[in-house]
């Protein structure tokens, strides 16, 4: 048996440069230091935290005996840090910072969705100019390795579809709607007093957030551009406890779905309330959790499931990245998984349809009058239309009451011609107020 002749060198540390210290940068710090053997052993190398860029102290983690700056872009020029982990939120100062240490040849690690959605394109190619990694796990579902799973795990597949439930706070307040009959309004008040949802809770509850982790997860899965100004978008705030048990009647949930799906005309984007069939496994993920539900050609369907938010679930997906950077640091660029999943220059994946292309069944609910041939207009207007009715529900009037509730399921019909169905409906004398209009997907 050969001996080795020689004992190879220990590896040098991994400087790391953190900025920010809110909840995830504090998080990141406390487990860092508390496994920093575990870190050590899966890197090769140790792992230091160097120098911490924020603004103020959090009593969440003890930084005493570390280097702290209140300027962050100290920790962008400092020569002493390899990777610097951006935590501090935002678009403009965080995209300064970014483009300052790939600039130096630092690499960087990031949590920061808006970032990612909204300047990636330019953030990787800078990135790849200079030679050096953007990873950005954390930026979407928290403590769930999406990311790596779409980049590497799933390498081998051409991805048809996605669909993820990628908002806590939209998840927790339909679910307290359904579960406890609450108003959106009292769900919502309910999840700011928890602490899950902000003062102005717009990003969540109108699926911005959302829409910034769809965009990422479907540039990995079809290889395009992110395009974050793309993608529809439609929150939960006009969903109604009604809507909710008619759903549960049809046998559906609603959920607050990010979908992309390929199709021969292109990729679709969307975010909105979706009937989900209640059988499925994602139908069932409540509260402020978060799953993803993958279908390839060759794996078929996959799920991941998991915290999607947090101080530590989060900063184990950082963590994670950081792992990754640090085993890679005096590797050959080109040998390094691309930040965009693809060489730069391979994202020519198809076009993004207008939603208006867009094919999906419906559910709809109409006040009408109580009068004979109504549901005859009705279902005139759509076959017009080419869509069908595939199914119904009719209560009787409550007394007193001149207006009775009616309830469709419509076959997969275009976005247009269900548009323009709506608006006929709504021009009825017998009809009154909007439609109520959610889109209804299998996930099957």
């Amino acid at each position: 048996m050969a001996k080795r002749l020689q004992t190879e060198q220990p590896r040098r540390a991994a400087r790391i440069g953190i900025c920010g210290l809110g909840t995830v940068g504090s998080g990141t710090v406390n487990v860092m230091l508390r496994n920093s053997a575990e870190i050590a052993a899966r890197c090769g190398r140790p792992v230091d935290i160097v120098q911490i860029g924020a603004r103020r102290d959090n009593p969440a983690c003890d930084t005493s005996g570390l280097n702290v700056t209140r300027e962050i872009f100290d920790v962008a020029n400092n020569p002493d840090v390899d990777i610097l982990v951006e935590l501090i939120g935002g678009t403009t100062v965080a995209r300064e910072l970014v483009l300052a240490a790939i600039d130096s040849g630092k690499h960087v690690v990031t949590a920061n969705k808006a970032l990612i959605a909204e300047h990636g394109n330019e953030l990787f190619a800078a990135a790849a100019e200079k030679g050096v990694t953007i990873a950005y796990e954390a930026a979407v579902a928290g403590g769930i390795p999406i990311i790596k799973s779409l980049r590497e795990g799933l390498a081998g597949n051409r991805i048809q579809w996605l669909a993820g439930i990628i908002n806590g706070t939209g998840n927790y307040i339909l679910t307290e709607m359904r579960d406890k009959g609450r108003s959106f309004e009292e769900a919502l008040a309910q999840a700011q007093a928890l602490g899950y949802a902000e003062a102005d809770p717009t990003f969540d509850v109108e699926g911005i957030d959302a829409a910034h982790k769809l965009v990422i997860m479907a540039s990995l899965a079809f290889a395009i551009p992110l395009a974050f100004d793309k993608v529809y978008t439609e929150g939960i705030s006009r969903i109604s406890i009604e809507d909710i048990r008619y759903a549960d009647e049809l046998g559906y949930c609603i959920k607050h779905i990010g979908l992309a799906r390929r199709t021969e005309a292109g990729v679709e984007l969307r975010v909105h309330p979706t009937l989900i069939p209640q059988r499925r496994l994602i139908a069932n993920v409540d509260g402020v959790m978060n799953a993803v539900l993958v279908n390839g050609d060759a794996v078929g369907p996959t799920l991941y499931y998991g915290a999607g938010a947090g101080a530590e679930a989060t900063a184990s997906a950082v963590i994670a990245d950081i792992v990754d950077v640090a085993r890679t640091l005096e590797a050959d660029p080109c040998q390094r998984v691309p930040a965009a999943g693809v060489a730069e220059g391979n994202q020519d994946g198809p076009r993004v349809l207008p939603m208006e292309e867009v094919l999906t069944s419906y559910y709809l609910r109409i006040s009408a009058q109580d009068k004979p041939g109504v549901m005859s207009q009705v279902a005139k207007i759509c076959s017009d239309q080419g869509i069908s009715i595939e199914a119904l529900i009719q209560h009787e009037p409550a007394e007193g009451e001149t207006l009775v509730p009616v309830v469709i399921l419509t076959s997969r019909a275009k976005e247009a011609s269900l548009r323009e169905a709506v608006a006929q409906i709504e021009a009825l004398d017998t009809v009154e107020g909007e439609v109520v209009r959610i889109r209804v997907e299998p996930l099957g």
